[in-house]
């Protein structure tokens, strides 16, 4: 790598944790300030940074266009797929990853759990918002202010006996899970079939997917679904960290 370069790209990196001024930028590369100048004098006429009346530099409006386009090009299913296909052969279980598209949670991918027993669920086919995992997450993922609209438009089919039957209930169950980073399905979509989904995200941190596994209860009980989350919880996170997402401490699904 080139000296310059090298320079270059150190000034980007001090750029992005803090505006900085021409005296820290020469300190933080060791060099004399005229050094340094010509440098920002180049990246500045492309845009890669820029400075105000204070004399402080920041980065510039091409460094996040380039970031974005790149961010864009990331197609979720296919970053997931790998991560998926591990989950799926680890757990045995069907895993789900469903996207929010006018309205509706839609499946975009699934992978059948590798016992003989097959869920309702198809790729292309949308998601009850009010009674499956992913539809939870993906809702709770919304801006908050948006969640009463969302719930007062849903047709509260009741699929099973513990399906969420009005916009009270729904929008408690939305708390819990901005809370708890996680949401549930306990037989409230299929008979017999306990789900648990967890949020990926993109380089953002906006809710892009919502990421499940689907396990009938003659196979795992609730308590044994859950015992599936760390390993879910992971491998959203990896897909999240090839979309962009940079890891911090653990929040709720959406802090708005």
């Amino acid at each position: 790598m080139s000296q310059s370069l090298r320079r270059a790209l150190t000034i980007l990196t001090e750029l992005g944790e803090d505006a900085r001024s021409l005296d820290q930028l020469a300190a933080a590369l060791g060099v004399h300030k005229s050094t340094v100048l010509r440098l920002l004098q180049t990246m500045e006429a492309q845009r890669f940074v820029t400075h105000g009346s204070d004399h402080r530099y920041t980065l510039g409006a091409r460094l996040f266009e380039l970031a974005n386009r790149s961010l864009e090009r990331r197609d979720v299913r296919t970053v997931a797929r790998p991560h998926l296909e591990a989950l799926n052969a680890a757990t045995g279980q069907t895993v789900h990853l469903a996207t929010y598209e006018s309205g509706e949670a839609v499946y975009i991918d699934k992978l059948d759990a590798t016992q003989s027993v097959r869920m309702y669920s198809r790729v292309g086919r949308p998601a009850p918002l009010h009674c499956t995992a992913v539809g939870k997450v993906l809702v709770a993922g919304q801006p908050r202010a948006r969640w009463r609209e969302i719930a007062e438009r849903i047709d509260y089919r009741r699929f099973t006996e513990h399906t969420l039957g009005d916009p009270d209930s729904y929008l408690a169950e939305l708390e819990t899970v901005a809370a708890q980073g996680f949401a549930e399905d306990r037989e409230e979509h299929e008979s017999f079939v306990n789900c648990v989904a967890v949020p990926i995200r993109d380089g953002t941190g906006a809710v892009t997917a919502a990421l499940s596994v689907s396990v009938p209860d003659l196979l795992l009980d609730h308590d044994q679904v859950l015992g599936l989350l760390p390993r879910l919880r992971a491998t959203a996170d990896s897909v999240s960290a090839g979309l962009g997402w940079s890891p911090e401490p653990r929040k709720a699904v959406h802090d708005r």
